[in-house]
């Protein structure tokens, strides 16, 4: 039983993971700029999930989830056609990140749902152990 309660906790910080990554886009949503000032739109960052608890040796074939990678989506920059802009460039066309609100708001609500779903079996686990103790005692 403690198992289940290591897949659950491994869910647990692999969603926590994927929601900052949404926040982080909704967050860049008009970000034009790089760190260093450069004309570099923000790119679309994403969380890939493996299996087990990724770590090395023996936690890596336990059972559970982990965040494999972050990685960046390739898909190309919005354009806004905004000549007074700054960060135009010589047509007119502002390089905006390629983010879409509709798709970072539904990927955090399928986090938070996984989340709380996590938390559930956490608690049914818990109340299994519990009764297990009491037929025990």
């Amino acid at each position: 039983m403690f198992g289940t309660l290591d897949v659950s906790a491994s869910a647990l910080t692999a969603q926590r993971i994927r929601m900052d990554t949404v926040a982080a886009n909704i967050a860049n949503l008009n970000t034009t700029r790089d760190a260093d000032g450069n004309l570099n739109p923000y790119r679309r960052r994403f969380v890939v999930f493996g299996t087990g608890q990724g770590g090395h040796g023996a936690d890596a074939t336990k059972p559970g989830v982990h965040v494999q990678k972050i990685g960046l989506d390739q898909s190309p920059f919005e354009m806004k056609y905004d000549p007074d802009n700054d960060d135009a460039g010589p047509d007119g066309y502002v390089r905006l990140p390629n983010i879409n609100m509709a798709t970072e708001f539904v990927n955090a609500i399928e986090a938070s749902r996984a989340y709380e779903a996590n938390i559930t079996t956490m608690e049914v686990t818990k109340s299994m152990i519990n009764a297990s103790l009491r037929l025990l005692a």
